[in-house]
């Protein structure tokens, strides 16, 4: 019987958790799979059979007391661990309990450092799902070097100059991986399909759910330098209340296919999240990024390297004039979409998936029983 693979599949926003389906569904049939998270509903409707471990919700939960709470310094090896809080307890003993009652043969996190430390001190192999950012400090290089490999979902032109040799060698790049899987139509039928004109110029602004929402104030500015062309924005936004509506800027809230919009656009402005930037790439569309607060710089270092390779406008500020915007717009106009493209690979979640299972094979295999069995079938022959 083939070893299980389980993973931690962190709940704040979706990206994890479809990161992990995507690859999930291109294992083995027989592969055993558990996922383990504090909100097992982003997998509700996954089809492949797997079991679901559901985990505390550490987020927000309460110290026990203010001594504890003052006490608790963070050593420099981790990132969050408060002193007396129960869920936190609770979800390592779930997880300790989990890999030791199943027999994990492979622990994949998605994310957290400090899960890995912990499958390492409980002598289970484990790999680390790669995210960009400001990542050399002790508790991430600690956690690279408990690894038995790490696993990148994005190609390998995309990774961060700092990012050490050591690492780099025991990391799989899978190329860009796109969890959306809607077949993409060509410019004019998504259009139609929208009810949108053929002959005007449309920018797509795409936000996602893992923060507070793209500012909307800055968003009026940027239709104001476009008159003539339609911003269509998809998502959430943040408003403060004192902005100013107009007619070329409309909201068209949370949709379920984004890949019509994308591709019925002339220009995408969006964060630098892992899948919209893979979706971006893999419909080919000038792309302004404007990346996203996140804990050690993700986005914004993501953001730097797609500019180093000329396949995004890296929108370090929202422009406050119209000048800035007409410029940057401008710029787009001028990107070369071959760069971005080639950052999308279509079978990156087989590769991931083969990756992870002959992974797992391989350290859990008995090469010397499998050499006697090889050396008894030569002698018979």
């Amino acid at each position: 019987m083939k070893k299980r693979i389980s993973f931690f599949i962190h709940h704040q926003g979706r990206g994890h958790a479809r990161r992990a389906m995507a690859i999930i569904a291109r294992f083995s049939p027989d592969r055993p799979v558990t996922v383990m998270t504090a909100d097992p509903t982003l997998f509700d409707g996954f089809e492949r059979n797997i079991e679901l471990v559901t985990l505390p919700n550490m987020i927000g939960a309460e110290v026990a007391t203010p001594a504890l709470y003052e006490a608790a310094i963070t050593p420099s090896v981790m990132h969050c661990v408060p002193l007396g809080v129960a869920e936190m307890r609770r979800t390592m003993r779930l997880i300790l309990d989990h890999l030791d009652d199943s027999e994990t043969g492979l622990f994949v996190s998605d994310v957290s450092a400090e899960m890995v430390l912990l499958a390492r001190i409980a002598s289970v192999p484990a790999v680390k799902v790669r995210m960009h950012g400001d990542r050399n400090d002790p508790g991430h290089r600690a956690a690279y070097e408990c690894c038995v490999g790490m696993l990148a979902p994005f190609d390998e032109r995309l990774e961060q100059e700092d990012y050490p040799d050591w690492a780099r060698a025991k990391t799989c790049y899978t190329g860009g991986l796109c969890t959306s899987d809607e077949a993409v139509k060509d410019k004019r039928a998504a259009r139609k399909k929208l009810g949108l004109p053929e002959d005007q110029e449309i920018i797509v602004v795409l936000t996602g759910g893992g923060g507070a929402g793209t500012p909307y104030a800055p968003l009026t500015v940027a239709a104001r330098a476009v008159p003539r062309s339609r911003m269509i924005v998809i998502g959430p936004v943040h408003k403060e209340g004192h902005e100013t509506d107009f007619a070329n800027l409309e909201e068209h809230g949370w949709v379920s296919n984004v890949t019509d919009y994308l591709t019925a656009s002339d220009i995408v402005l969006a964060s630098a999240g892992d899948n919209t930037v893979h979706e971006i790439a893999k419909i080919g569309r000038p792309y302004i990024c404007a990346p996203e607060w996140r804990y050690f710089g993700e986005q914004t270092r993501k953001a730097q390297c797609l500019a180093r390779l000329e396949a995004a406008i890296h929108l370090e500020t929202w422009p406050g004039d119209i000048h800035t915007w007409q410029t940057v717009f401008a710029s787009a106009r001028e990107l070369d979409i071959a760069n971005l493209q080639r950052l999308y690979s279509p079978n990156a979640d087989q590769i991931a998936a083969s990756w992870l299972e002959e992974t797992t094979d391989r350290l859990w295999s008995d090469e010397t029983a499998l050499e006697t069995v090889l050396s008894t079938a030569q002698a018979d022959d």
